[in-house]
C-alpha cells in the first residue's frame, strides 16, 4: 500500500539531509499516516482509512458523513 492519505492526498516530499559539514544527501520526508478505523452511522459500518493526523483533525472538524461524501465525489471507491 502507498504512503499516501485517503483523504489529503499527502505524500512523501525529497528534501536533504544536511550535516554539520553541510554535506547534502537525498532523503525523504514521510507523512505521519496513521490506519484508523472510524464508525459510519449512515451506513451502519466500520470503515478503515489510511489517514494523515492533520486529516484526522479534519474528520474531527467537519465529520465523517461530509469527508466521506466528498471522497465519492472525488471517485475514491469506499
Amino acid at each position: 500500500m502507498a504512503r499516501v492519505c485517503q483523504v489529503t492526498g499527502k505524500k512523501p516530499i525529497v528534501g536533504h539531509s544536511v550535516s554539520h559539514s553541510n554535506i547534502k544527501t537525498k532523503r525523504r520526508f514521510l507523512p505521519n499516516l496513521q490506519k484508523k478505523r472510524f464508525f459510519f452511522a449512515e451506513e451502519d459500518r466500520w470503515v478503515t482509512l489510511k489517514v494523515s493526523t492533520d486529516a484526522l483533525r479534519t474528520i474531527n472538524k467537519n465529520g465523517l458523513a461530509t469527508v466521506i461524501k466528498e471522497m465519492r465525489a472525488q471517485g475514491a471507491k469506499i
